[in-house]
């Protein structure tokens, strides 16, 4: 048998494979290349091509555009690495995953690289649940186009599921402004999901800060099969607050504390079960009561609002969502919102009654989001967009944008460099990206940049020269199980300050797995190790 040849595999296209060819019926005519999967300067040896059994004729030539013909058996194949393997698409080169609960496709005959393990972290929902979104949690995308994804970003926009993951982290923020005096800005809670408790279709949500309880029991299939039910309960201290910014000074003086309660229930209907990225309905109607004092720096011919209750009711869809995590390594999310408030006790307050309170406010906003994390280079980027606009708004429940801290609200306006809710607007545009390159081989340091602009027109009242506010920053993240800490530097290029135009801030994000904690302090569970306490106290 004469070689059939020498070829040098070009780079990013050709696999190497190793055999010889014991006996064909018919010369091969033409060896293409096989596309299915990349080789970064590897040679490639054909003189060993083996054949098992008597093959037809023309099985094995290659057909053109790297096509086979005829298939024996797939030469890779895709797996969910944390349960048992399973064959996703048996035809090599006909499906490119965007999917970070798969792994990459994996060479027969040799053991898998780290960087073909690395997208295994995400921990991947129950079997062949979809991406959705939980009262600020989120789930994986699966199989997502690029083409789609991108067109996703040029459209605009309560939770939209019970959320099915079992989750326990604490979550810590804090931003120092360096310039000027700003209110005191940061969040720190833990948050748990528990799915199954008291019954297999119910979830318990807390969210819980050292003075304030946010929860909400779901219930799934209550209504019809896709329709769940939340019931929720929410109050404590300082919620309701409110911190007067205006032409980039801090308000003390006319700054007061608000604390405050909030009972509410939610319907989740999910339109598209069968599809791989749900799309959800959802209604929240929730009953609000806030109480009002005085702060010890409040001026003392200030009147703070009267005590009152506030009824809302929100309706939204959403396509997608992401995680409650700093960085999430996959989410994309397209969602448009509605929220109707009415107050109980509207009227007038501050000085002499010079601001009011308005009894009925229509708030509408969207966003369009996408963030994802490179398998191969670890490298990770975010896109998002969101606008708002309003009718009859106050300065209690206007868009308020500023500060990096990302999970300080289910839709956290962020712009780095400026004080936390500095700009109070009607109406908004905002866009914001962040990249992460890593800095070594475990991709566990990372260098973050991020920027942010806004269009933006004022709250009466607290009007600015200019409608176009900018951010940028960046900062070292650190990510290892089951740590993510993030020290970060954040300036704003349009605040404004005393010296003019410009502010600095640092602040540090830090998210705790408690699961993983656990997983790392005691290890992973092992039958081995429940057999050894058999064997150890056997006799007993």
């Amino acid at each position: 048998m004469r070689r059939i040849g020498i070829l040098e595999a070009e780079f990013r296209q050709v696999l190497g494979k190793g055999g010889e060819v014991v006996h064909l019926e018919s010369q091969v005519r033409e060896v293409g290349l096989h596309l299915d999967r990349a080789a970064a300067g590897k040679m490639t040896n054909l003189d060993q091509l083996f054949a098992l059994g008597r093959l037809e004729k023309d099985e094995l030539r290659t057909a053109r555009r790297a096509v086979p013909p005829d298939f024996l058996e797939p030469e890779h194949f895709a797996v969910k690495f944390d349960r048992p393997f399973k064959i996703v698409d048996p035809v090599p080169g006909m499906q490119k995953f965007f999917d970070a609960c798969h792994g990459g496709k994996i060479t027969r005959g040799r053991r898998a690289t780290k960087a073909e393990f690395r997208v295994s972290r995400i921990k991947p929902l129950a079997a062949e649940r979809r991406l959705g979104y939980a009262k600020g949690v989120f789930h994986p995308v699966r199989r997502v186009a690029w083409p789609l994804m991108l067109l996703l970003l040029g459209l605009l926009p309560v939770q939209a599921q019970v959320d099915p993951v079992r989750r326990e982290l604490v979550q810590l923020g804090y931003n120092q402004t360096l310039v000027g005096h700003a209110p005191l800005s940061g969040y720190a809670f833990y948050y748990r999901n528990q799915p199954g408790v008291i019954r297999s279709n119910w979830t318990l949500r807390l969210a819980v800060a050292p003075v304030y309880l946010d929860s909400e029991l779901g219930i799934r299939q209550t209504l019809t099969p896709h329709t769940d039910l939340g019931l929720g309960l929410a109050g404590g201290g300082f919620a309701d607050s409110y911190n007067e910014i205006r032409g980039g000074n801090f308000r003390s003086a006319e700054s007061f504390t608000g604390h405050g309660g909030e009972v509410s229930a939610s319907l989740y209907h999910c339109f598209n079960p069968t599809q791989r990225i749900p799309l959800y309905g959802v209604v929240r109607a929730a009953a609000h009561y806030s109480f009002y004092d005085r702060d010890h720096d409040t001026a003392a011919g200030f009147a703070v609002p009267h005590d009152q209750a506030t009824w809302s009711l929100r309706s939204g869809l959403r396509w997608g969502g992401g995680e409650p995590v700093i960085f999430p390594a996959l989410a994309m999310e397209l969602s448009l919102w509605h929220e109707w408030q009415h107050r109980t006790e509207p009227g007038r307050y501050g000085f002499q009654g010079d601001r009011a309170l308005e009894t009925d406010t229509h708030l509408f906003w969207g966003r369009a989001l996408l963030a994802y994390t490179l398998p191969e280079c670890g490298h990770y980027f975010s896109l998002s967009l969101t606008a708002g606009g309003s009718a009859s708004a106050d300065r209690l429940n206007a868009y308020r944008l500023g500060a990096i801290l990302p999970l300080v609200s289910e839709f956290a306006l962020t712009l780095p460099g400026y004080y936390y809710q500095e700009i109070s607007a009607d109406r908004f545009v905002l866009m914001s990206a962040a990249y992460l390159f890593p800095l070594d081989h475990k991709q566990r340091w990372h260098l973050a940049v991020m920027g942010a602009v806004a269009a933006v027109d004022y709250l009466p009242g607290l009007e600015q020269a200019g409608h176009w506010h900018r951010g940028v920053g960046g900062g070292l993240f650190y990510r290892a199980q089951p740590w993510q800490v993030m020290v970060g530097y954040g300036y704003g290029v349009d605040a404004i300050r005393s010296h003019g135009r410009g502010a600095h801030s640092v602040g540090v994000l830090v998210q705790i797995d408690l699961d993983k904690t656990l997983e790392a302090l005691l290890g992973p569970p092992s039958p081995f190790r429940s057999r050894g306490l058999f064997r150890l106290f056997r006799g007993w």
